[in-house]
């Protein structure tokens, strides 16, 4: 009964002031106000600076072959065939921190269109998912390749922004067929545009396919125990332009042309790739996915644990620095300009009710004769400034709100609404109400009855 007798009393004196609580309020009022915009703002900001630095690899970490050595000599990264399209699988089956991962397989060679050629700075062998990896998955003409293409090894392909360029000078490359090594490629799907990396290369200058076409066709690696990143030269043959005199001595069997081994591969029990592109959930995950697939990798290759890995995990520990580094930024820029705003909203609090006080000195010197203890009048001027700071950020809430949506409808920036913002806004707004209020509630609980019935 004490507590609604005080908060009773406290509305009443709300009540008996109504423009200057009002006046009191707008301090606060903009001070929530500018916090929830700004926060509303810079969450959408945040979240779109995010995707772009991870569009750019920041949770992506490729898995590499151990180093083969012979007599003292190593060489280098890649040089053994440990990797398989299994381990992809096995990754992503059995490691949870990892979003998604593709195999890789890597050329380099001419790429023809009628009466013009490129080299592309980059040409994968791949699987659907690295579209995913890469932030790839939305197109900007036609439509990516399937599983079934890897699995069948379809002569099917996408194309990066600078090789529609350079082969088709504006034409629309779907559906036309491109000749790769001399092999027919039809292009199915045009990637989105994406510019330079940080490295400064070319990340348009692309054409990927699947890791089964590239391995088996354009390469012509089907040996489990060659490196088929060197193996580029063995469908030279598939020209028989090039075959300018006939071999000295005929086989007494028949043997397939090299057209038909080009086009039919031998299959393998044991097919090796480059490298696996891997993503992790976000940056924060990263060290978690490599120790699991540093441990999985292990058990599949059958390592003791006093060998090596033969196999090495790289991770883009410079992006993700980026990343954090202005994600703390923004967050503590947010936090300065929510700190002075609120201490603006308190100061014009404590200047309200220390004024308060001053004008019913003689009131609360009646209070206190006839009964009232000196916590009673702490409370009531405690309430009276939690009231004002409450109400100030419930009105703050919706104007800070609706000025965010503004500016997203004006000025087409990103705004991303956060529940916890405006949840936050509000304990704040009655921390401020209790910490500003607090003198003037204790200097009123302080008061002389005798002193204060004297007051003039």
């Amino acid at each position: 009964m004490r507590v609604f007798t005080t908060a009773r009393t406290a509305f009443k004196a709300l009540r008996r002031n109504p423009m200057r609580a009002m006046l009191t309020t707008l301090g606060i009022v903009i001070g929530v106000g500018a916090v929830i915009a700004m926060m509303e703002i810079g969450a959408g900001s945040s979240s779109s600076l995010k995707k772009t630095i991870a569009s750019m690899g920041a949770n992506v970490l490729v898995i590499r072959p151990g180093t083969a050595s012979s007599g003292g000599i190593s060489f280098g990264v890649g040089t053994t065939t440990t990797l398989t399209p299994q381990d992809c699988q096995a990754i992503l089956r059995e490691c949870p921190a990892i979003h998604n991962a593709a195999p890789i397989v890597r050329a380099r060679t001419q790429v023809v269109y009628g009466n013009r050629n490129w080299v592309p700075n980059t040409m994968y062998g791949t699987t659907p998912a690295f579209l995913d990896v890469q932030d790839w998955s939305i197109l900007a003409e036609g439509e990516p390749f399937s599983d079934r293409d890897v699995l069948n090894g379809n002569r099917v392909c996408l194309l990066g922004q600078t090789l529609v360029r350079e082969l088709f000078e504006g034409e629309s490359p779907v559906g036309k067929e491109i000749r790769i090594k001399n092999i027919s490629f039809r292009v199915i799907g045009v990637l989105t545009p994406k510019g330079a990396n940080m490295m400064g290369q070319d990340q348009d200058d692309v054409i990927l396919a699947p890791w089964t076409t590239i391995k088996y066709r354009v390469t012509g690696s089907s040996l489990s125990t060659t490196n088929q990143s060197a193996s580029t030269a063995a469908t030279d043959t598939v020209n028989t332009l090039s075959n300018l005199y006939p071999a000295d001595q005929i086989s007494l069997y028949p043997e397939r042309s090299s057209v038909q081994q080009a086009d039919n591969p031998m299959p393998v029990r044991f097919a090796n790739i480059e490298s696996i592109m891997a993503a992790a959930n976000n940056a924060g995950e990263i060290s978690l996915a490599i120790e699991q697939m540093t441990a999985l990798l292990r058990e599949r290759h059958h390592l003791r644990a006093d060998e090596p890995d033969d196999f090495s995990i790289r991770d883009m520990a410079e992006l993700t620095k980026t990343l954090s580094t202005t994600t703390t930024l923004m967050t503590n820029l947010l936090l300065a300009v929510a700190m002075i705003s609120l201490v603006v909203g308190g100061v014009g609090i404590m200047n309200i009710m220390l004024v308060s006080v001053t004008e019913r000195t003689r009131e609360i010197g009646l209070r206190m004769a006839v009964g009232a203890r000196g916590r009673d009048i702490l409370q009531q001027f405690l309430v009276e400034a939690v009231v004002l700071c409450l109400t100030g950020g419930a009105m703050g809430i919706v104007l800070g709100h609706g000025g965010s949506l503004l500016v997203q409808l004006l000025l087409k920036w990103p705004v991303e609404t956060s529940p916890a913002a405006i949840a936050t806004a509000v304990l704040v707004s009655a921390g401020v109400g209790i910490i500003f209020g607090f003198y003037p509630a204790w200097k009123a609980s302080r008061f002389d009855p005798i002193e204060a019935l004297r007051f003039e």
